[in-house]
């Protein structure tokens, strides 16, 4: 029964990911490798934001239930980094907008799906008490993917020569909210004591509307050109 319940958290986790990676054409270009080297910028990067978290950003010692929320927003703030990240896999390959966006989100959402949620799922996914929040995880992965294809498609945007002033606020704009959704998805929680469950429904919402105004403005961007 464990192994069956793993089996099921890992399908749920890892198989959008496989299908994402076959369907949107990525298998044809070869772009496996691609991915590979996507994933390693991602270790990089998520290794110089916990040197720099370490070093400028001590541990809050506050009273209990107290939430720092200048510590925490100038913590989100790191993730500035990321963007970096998605920019440097981006250039670094030759193709269409739409090759680079998926190339990027698909080696860094796969390296973040592998450290962050692998050992936990073999670990406690495996254990001899049913936990949903194994399940949860696994759908927390699958908003990820979405999250980081969405993020990769808004720093393309930004990053045109040809952007039109237009569409400079309203990328500028998510890329805020793509940088501090964690920021607000913990303030949230705290504020309004939400449970699991609303705090991953909130989480879905909030990364579908940023996913959906990114597609209408990668979309016409495109088409316009």
């Amino acid at each position: 029964m464990t192994l069956f319940h793993f089996g099921n958290c890992f399908a749920l986790a890892y198989f959008p990911y496989f299908i994402t990676y076959k369907c949107s054409g990525l298998s044809e270009y070869n772009a496996f490798w691609r991915c590979v080297q996507a994933g390693a910028t991602y270790l990089f990067v998520q290794l110089c934001k916990m040197l720099f978290l370490a070093t400028f950003f001590p541990t809050w010692e506050g009273g209990a239930g107290v939430y720092d929320f200048v510590g925490e927003f100038m913590k989100a703030t790191v993730d500035l980094a990321d963007l970096l990240g998605l920019h440097l896999v981006m250039s670094r390959n030759a193709g269409k907008g739409e090759y680079k966006i998926m190339v990027a989100a698909m080696g860094w959402s796969t390296a973040e799906l592998v450290m962050s949620r692998c050992i936990p799922l073999w670990v406690g996914a495996r254990g001899i008490e049913f936990d949903w929040k194994y399940i949860q995880m696994s759908f927390d992965s699958n908003i990820s993917l979405v999250h980081y294809i969405a993020m990769a498609a808004v720093v393309w945007m930004f990053t045109r020569y040809d952007l039109p002033k237009s569409f400079r606020l309203p990328v500028t704009v998510l890329l805020g909210l793509c940088v501090y959704k964690a920021f607000l998805m913990e303030l949230f929680v705290h504020v309004f004591l939400l449970g699991s469950w609303t705090a991953l429904l909130v989480k879905a919402v909030l990364t579908g509307s940023i996913s959906l105004c990114s597609l209408f403005l990668f979309v016409t961007l495109v088409h316009s050109n």
